[in-house]
């Protein structure tokens, strides 16, 4: 009898789901409406209705589901607490036992942006990869650092937040978690936007750009297309990058950066500015990771939760 593992990646709007076997092949995937009324009081049950349902659909006996694996917004503990969730009003508690209790299912929990990296490393462009650094850049920018296969999430679930590294101690404007100066501030699709307005009303760059119609896409497209301005805010927004992959480089010496998120969808633009200031500003032996684009996309946190099920379950 085939062996199935479900992998699940709670969202602010929607939870994905995914059915896998073993091997990595995703039979079924699906979403449901992430309720995030009552302080998310009743997402973890709508999640388990909506497992039992699709088993029953296919006709898969529960004992032929090696695990489930859940991924949150949010910090989460390696044994699968949540430390607060303020996208969806959890609390503290802990997933797995939660979703076991409701499904009869083995479950491990952990955070979206590390259950993406491990997709990628198991079925994405990481495939063979063991040491590695993703990065995904949206409205904000996220992050997994994986070590000998493993996720590092740290005392309180907070490892692999890469977009609150600091980078800049003289900036002026607030991060969205209340500090000044994080990555996300000039790396994220907003913070691009926000760099972009600032050269902009600045003055001293040629540029078409119209500040009142922004986006990260047409920054990159007019980038592209030879604008002074625009080019100059990739630029920067590169060079931080780069500032922070250094710093994570010199701690852990991944094998390979990988870049994700709707910002990624930009292209080589990225992965080729960042290694050109990258190289110069590091010793010999952390000069010369591979700089790659994430291939999975959305799917990616079903694939990793799923993966991360199956590590802890499979044997």
């Amino acid at each position: 009898m085939s062996k199935f593992i479900i992998g699940t990646d709670i969202g602010g709007t929607t939870v994905k789901l995914g059915l896998f076997t073993k091997e990595g092949q995703l039979v079924h995937k699906w979403e449901i409406r992430t309720d995030r009324s009552d302080g998310g009081e009743r997402v973890p049950q709508d999640i388990a209705t909506t497992v039992k349902e699709m088993l029953g659909l296919r006709h898969i006996d529960i004992k032929d589901v090696i695990g489930m694996g859940v991924g949150v917004p949010g910090p989460v503990k390696s044994d699968g607490t949540v430390m607060k969730c303020a996208n969806l009003g959890w609390g503290i508690f802990n997933v797995g036992d939660r979703m076991k209790g409701l499904t009869g299912i083995n479950c491990t929990a952990l955070n979206d942006a590390n259950a993406a990296a491990l997709g990628e490393m198991w079925m994405g462009t990481a495939k063979g990869f063991k040491n590695l650094v993703f990065v995904t850049l949206g409205t904000g920018v996220g992050g997994g650092i994986i070590i000998d296969g493993k996720v590092i999430s740290g005392t309180h679930g907070g490892g692999g937040e890469i977009g609150h590294i600091l980078v800049e101690p003289d900036e002026e404007d607030v991060c969205g978690c209340g500090c000044k100066g994080h990555l996300e501030q000039y790396a994220s699709a907003t913070g691009l936007c926000r760099v972009t307005r600032k050269l902009i009303k600045e003055g001293k760059l040629k540029t078409k750009l119209n500040p009142e119609i922004m986006s990260a896409k047409i920054v990159f497209d007019a980038a592209k297309g030879g604008d002074e301005l625009a080019k100059e805010a990739v630029e920067i927004m590169c060079r931080y990058l780069a500032q922070a992959f250094s710093g994570i480089a010199a701690t852990v010496d991944p094998e390979v950066f990988l870049i994700g998120g709707g910002v990624s969808k930009a292209g080589s633009i990225i992965t080729d500015t960042v290694k050109k200031y990258y190289v110069p500003q590091n010793m010999n032996v952390l000069k010369n990771p591979a700089f790659e684009l994430a291939t999975l996309g959305n799917d990616a946190g079903i694939f990793g939760a799923a993966y991360s099920a199956l590590d802890a379950f499979g044997a």
